[in-house]
């Protein structure tokens, strides 16, 4: 790589936004540029920030020399070393990132959404330009989980992640469960705080969690894993009673984001999937509240590890973003590259029926004989195995609650549709998976 100088040998910053995160980014580049300057080597500078609209007030004052509307052209600047990508979405931030990396310039980017859909492109450009792209701060904000999968444990072999990415619905869930709340009304209340946007649906409905999830899966299990891969569901249809029937077995309700290596049908295999479980109150994930994050690592040599903080905010993501930064400064300075794309595993990604897991199915049958014998038959049938069953008895009726053995999810879903069509089952009333526990 040529050696890019100038008169004072800076690390030269253009800054892709200026919203809640990259206002506080600016503000530490500006607040804490001698301390940036004595960790980088260098002066680390901001020469550029693009913003849609020019004379707003933002949360950090700015020079107006500084700011631009034209973010093609501050990409394409000769004198800029590091491009700081926080717009987010996938255009304009993709063509801009492509640009920056041809134009000589490393990249910082939070952008989950992109890299998620993308990412093999944009790794690709940072290859052949030579040039970092680094993005920490695209996963559970301030929580510093992508380097240690990345470098920390790149040489152990990682088996799961089982994460809370998603401050929004762990919060939602954890105020049903500590106050009885149903869905809606916790929503309510989470946007009333600020925890939930006015449009929550990329929140509720997961999608947000898949792609951190396709990210934690690619550096995991040094593959290519895509949005598009990962099983998405949402907890629009957790109910108070689900919450409560979870509380009755000694478990919490969280929305998980789940990768793994699995024993495919020709080899191992990579599983990602994001839904609605029921983990135990023991597990170190049940104990997240809240708003904050937390991701849960099994390897083979260094076992279980925990990362847990706030996973969402102006300051906290700005942290990891920083972090980044210096690292990409210091490379700059000393002509070197940090590790690109491991993709080198290529392992097959398996469709969530492939996937093992565990049910927890909650019925509303008539209290007769034998019902409880029809219903064992039924998993039987679909080659599924019972672990417990609880049932109450209430009048004609009874609620009988099962929890079966680890199995494919195709067949745990076939058993629940031939429970649904049994005559003396009047209804399927809650079906929801169960994690971390051991059989």
């Amino acid at each position: 790589m040529a050696e890019n100088v100038n008169e004072n040998n800076a690390v030269r910053v253009a800054l892709l936004g200026c919203g809640v995160v990259g206002s506080q980014v600016a503000r530490l580049l500006l607040e804490q540029a001698d301390d940036l300057a004595a960790r980088v080597g260098a002066p680390v500078e901001l020469v550029g920030v693009a913003v849609r609209r020019l004379g707003l007030q933002r949360d950090v004052e700015l020079p107006e020399s500084l700011l631009t509307t034209d973010a093609e052209a501050l990409v394409a600047r000769d004198d800029v070393d590091v491009v700081v990508e926080l717009i987010g979405g996938i255009e304009p931030a993709r063509g801009l990132i492509l640009s920056a990396l041809a134009h000589g310039a490393s990249v910082v980017s939070a952008n989950k959404a992109l890299l998620a859909e993308d990412g093999s492109t944009l790794f690709a450009a940072a290859e052949e330009a030579g040039r970092d792209l680094y993005y920490e701060a695209s996963v559970a904000g301030a929580i510093p989980i992508l380097r240690p999968l990345r470098e920390s444990l790149a040489g152990d072999q990682v088996t799961r992640v089982l994460g809370i990415v998603n401050g929004t619905t762990n919060y939602i869930l954890d105020a049903m469960d500590t106050s009885g709340a149903g869905f809606h009304d916790a929503l309510e209340q989470a946007q009333a705080l600020g925890y939930a946007e006015a449009d929550p649906t990329a929140d509720v409905e997961g999608f947000d969690a898949a792609a951190k999830a396709a990210i934690l899966a690619s550096l995991a299990f040094h593959t290519r894993v895509t949005a598009a891969d990962v099983h998405r569901e949402g907890i629009a249809e957790v109910t108070a009673a689900d919450v409560a029937s979870a509380a009755e077995m000694g478990c919490v309700v969280k929305l998980l984001a789940i990768c793994a290596l699995e024993d495919g049908p020709d080899g191992p295999a990579v599983s990602a999937r994001v839904h609605p479980a029921m983990i135990p109150r023991s597990h170190p994930l049940a104990s997240v509240r809240e708003a904050y994050n937390a991701v849960f690592v099994e390897s083979e040599a260094a076992g279980q590890l925990m990362f847990y903080g706030p996973g969402a905010g102006g300051s906290p993501t700005a942290s990891a973003v920083m972090g980044d930064l210096v690292t990409v400064a210091r490379n700059r300075r000393e002509d070197v590259r940090g590790a690109g794309e491991s993709a080198y595993a290529d392992l097959p990604v398996l469709d969530m029926g492939q996937t093992e897991t565990r049910y927890h199915v909650q019925l509303d049958v008539d209290d007769k004989a034998g019902v409880l014998a029809a219903v064992a038959l039924a998993f039987a049938e679909h080659d599924v195995s019972i672990q417990t069953v609880r049932q109450e008895g209430r009048g004609d009726d009874a609620q009988l609650v099962v929890v079966s053995h680890r199995a494919s999810d195709a067949d745990l879903a076939a058993t629940v549709e031939t429970l649904r069509g049994m005559p003396h089952v009047r209804d399927v009333s809650s079906v929801m998976r169960v994690e971390g526990e051991s059989e």
